[in-house]
């Protein structure tokens, strides 16, 4: 299996445990009635729970541009040491983001999320160019 692909499957299962992460604060403050609902009326969580929210999303709309950019790779055959490099990074990037989010530390996370977009870019443009 190409490392690339084995990333993406690695990535996958850290949005599972991000998931669970956010889902426990989240439904404990929103309560049961309304997150086990319909919904109707739109409620936000805060605080830390607020975040790790927000992380989850934002793992979501990372992970497609990382998806597309393995999918580019591995059936482009363009996989290089520098495409596996970017792959860990975007990883460990990712990893590093939840925490980092959750802290509310002021520019961290944003700095840890540009690690994790360029590591991305690059594979496509190896794989492009």
């Amino acid at each position: 299996m190409p490392v690339e692909l084995k990333v993406l499957g690695y990535a996958a299962l850290v949005q599972f445990v991000q998931f669970v992460l956010m889902a426990v604060p989240v439904n404990k403050q929103l309560g049961p009635s309304y997150t086990g609902g319909n919904r109707d009326e739109q409620k936000q969580p805060w605080g830390m729970a607020g975040r790790l929210k927000r992380a989850l999303d934002n793992h979501f709309e990372g992970l497609i541009l990382f998806t597309i950019a393995v999918v580019v790779v591995v059936l482009g055959e363009a996989s290089t040491p520098a495409t596996e490099a970017a792959a860990w990074t975007y990883l460990v990037a990712r990893v590093a983001y939840v925490p980092a989010y959750a802290s509310g530390i002021f520019l961290i996370r944003s700095l840890i999320w540009s690690v994790g977009f360029v590591a991305t870019l690059v594979m496509l443009l190896a794989a492009l160019f």
